[in-house]
């Protein structure tokens, strides 16, 4: 007879697909649900749009992974109605993730002879990847968009006047 401790104890075999993304939700004890985006080509349009996926995963307390995590799953056999993805690793935050991942690419382009200021690029993978200027963090605009909202008023002053 085992013991209940031994059943618990039991590693879940890994087998299929491997995935790398970020933890959005963390509520539900011992899940998460991971969303990476990918492109997707529709045919009658010959276009490319973008798309995400979202599935559950289960996150082992050895791992306990958290929101804004970046984590790579692997597919299991089916844990219940949803869950059919395991937790394998904690790669970082979002953003951590990303500066890591921008810093090995200007290691590799020394090794290869290429010399590039290591902050202006850091900023500018930040930047393709989220989308979102350094600058411009927490409410803070930009100096185009300050411009812009300058150009506003100055029109809506001369449409007043004009009337």
């Amino acid at each position: 007879m085992k013991s209940k401790t031994k059943a618990k104890e039991r590693k879940i075999k890994t087998r299929g697909r491997t995935f790398v993304g970020t933890v959005i939700s963390a509520k539900s004890a011992k899940t998460v649900t991971v969303e990476w985006s990918r492109v997707k080509k529709i045919a009658k349009y010959e276009r490319l749009a973008k798309a995400r996926t979202r599935v559950k995963a289960h996150n082992p307390p050895e791992i306990n992974a958290k929101e804004t995590d970046v984590v790579m799953i692997k597919e299991c056999r089916p844990l219940s109605k949803t869950k059919k993805f395991i937790v394998v690793k904690v790669l970082g935050t979002d953003r951590d993730y990303l500066l890591e991942k921008a810093e090995e690419e200007i290691e590799q382009e020394k090794m290869k002879g290429k010399t590039t200021d290591k902050k202006e690029k850091m900023n500018a993978q930040l930047e393709k990847n989220t989308g979102v200027k350094k600058e411009a963090e927490k409410g803070e605009k930009t100096q185009s968009t300050k411009q812009r909202n300058q150009k506003k008023s100055v029109k809506k002053a001369k449409l007043k006047g004009e009337n």
